[in-house]
């Protein structure tokens, strides 16, 4: 009875990834969590643009702008994300597979390629709507933990990117896991890139000055997430078709690197800039 006992504990509860199906036609939990994600981050980020520019004092965007980039960020996160996947995660398999990339339906996503395409399209639109562009990318990141929060809890219910073998208590055991208990990591990086991310950016954002220096949210936000996930792919199962990389590192530990060095330099960016015209 004690061995039943510590197995339903240890047990992953098993939850549909389905939540509603008709026929052919199925809503995922999965893709659930990049719409409510984009709902959520659309309402967010048209709070965050009533506090004025301190510069011009006046918002730094309209209304209507945000509105308008959630289809420019949807759009950027999909094919980045894929694209990323492609590249950095299973190059090899694709290039022998070209159409297999389209298949956007088998799964695979890279964080850092969405990454790189919200960049892109921030850069862009900006750029086109004459936005100032580090005011408006610092309310982009207090805002992003909310997808990121919302795309783990996502990975945990389709029982996937689990941890690697554990005996800690709130170990689980995964379908397709295996038969021994393993780090829930999943929720492990809800936490710290998710919520943790959301408190501490919106307490920055409200409770200090640091908004005032362009750029300074959107660096901490870099650091923050690559440390994070750096921190988490210790107790994350590595990629089974990659591995270890080099030096013991997972490919989602090397990608992070860039990231936290060009979020640092965003992060001292003002200090550097102050010392340079005193000179």
């Amino acid at each position: 009875m004690i061995d039943s006992l510590i197995a339903a504990v240890l047990s992953y509860p098993d939850i549909d990834p389905v939540i509603i199906a008709w026929g052919p036609i199925a809503i995922r939990w999965y893709s659930m969590a990049y719409i409510l994600g984009l709902i959520l981050g659309w309402a967010y980020m048209r709070l965050l643009i009533r506090t004025p520019d301190p510069d011009t004092r006046s918002p730094v965007c309209r209304p209507e702008d945000v509105d308008d980039f959630v289809l420019w960020a949807m759009v950027a996160v999909v094919l980045g994300g894929r694209l990323g996947y492609v590249l950095f995660y299973n190059f090899g398999f694709y290039a022998e597979n070209p159409a297999a990339a389209f298949r956007l339906w088998d799964g695979g996503m890279s964080f850092h390629g969405g990454l790189a395409g919200v960049a892109i399209a921030l850069v862009w639109f900006a750029r086109r709507r004459n936005i100032p562009l580090f005011q408006f990318t610092d309310r982009i990141a207090c805002v992003a933990p909310i997808g990121l929060f919302l795309g783990r809890v996502a990975n945990f219910i389709n029982g996937e990117l689990y941890g690697r073998v554990t005996d800690a208590p709130w170990g689980m055991v995964f379908p397709g896991g295996g038969p021994l208990p393993r780090h829930p990591s999943q929720l492990y990086e809800a936490s710290l890139e998710g919520l943790a991310l959301l408190i501490v950016l919106s307490l920055l954002f409200f409770r200090t000055r640091i908004r005032q220096l362009p750029g300074v949210l959107t660096g901490l936000f870099l650091v923050g997430y690559a440390l994070a996930r750096t921190v988490v792919e210790v107790f994350r199962e590595p990629d089974a078709h990659i591995g270890f990389v080099v030096a013991g590192l997972t490919m989602g530990q090397l990608l992070s690197i860039p990231v936290a060095l060009f979020g640092l330099y965003l992060a001292v960016r003002p200090v550097i800039s102050s010392r340079s015209a005193r000179r």
